[in-house]
């Protein structure tokens, strides 16, 4: 684990960026995107946001997210093993709220696993409240998703 994390940045994801976000995928999640649907998120998609974190210069993780109209809605978060427990995953996540608002996004949603004891964590840290579920939801297992919502970016 990273001792210490002097300085976060933020910067859009390009494609020179996908080779590592893919290994984070494949590292951090059992059911990873592709690389074709990095690509096709960051050349196709007008609604996709992907930010890249650094921490200390070294790339630390990914998050991304589709804005419509008034809603943002999380698609992918991740942190490199190294960065996690540093408060890197929550300010990524603040990052997005940040630009969700500012693209005139007033509220944010996302699901994750119940059992994700530590993304759940992390996400009502950020203010998020669930507000429903989606039964066996991931593919994987038939583990049900928790809806969580972000009412007010503005707030």
């Amino acid at each position: 684990m990273a001792a210490v994390v002097n300085k976060l940045s933020f910067r859009p994801m390009t494609p020179a960026d996908i080779d590592a976000v893919v290994a984070l995928e494949q590292a951090a999640f059992s059911m990873p995107w592709s690389r074709d649907s990095f690509e096709s998120e960051l050349e196709l998609n007008p609604l996709a946001t992907y930010v890249v974190m650094e921490a200390d210069g070294k790339f630390a993780g990914y998050a991304g997210m589709w804005i419509v109209i008034d809603e943002a809605h999380i698609m992918n978060v991740a942190v490199g093993a190294a960065w996690r427990g540093h408060g890197c995953g929550k300010a990524l996540m603040r990052r997005m709220i940040e630009l969700a608002a500012a693209a005139g996004a007033e509220k944010m949603t996302l699901e994750v696993r119940r059992s994700n004891q530590v993304a759940r964590r992390l996400y009502a840290g950020c203010g998020f409240i669930e507000g429903g579920f989606r039964p066996g939801y991931y593919t994987d297992n038939g583990e049900d998703a928790l809806l969580l919502w972000l009412e007010d970016l503005r707030g």
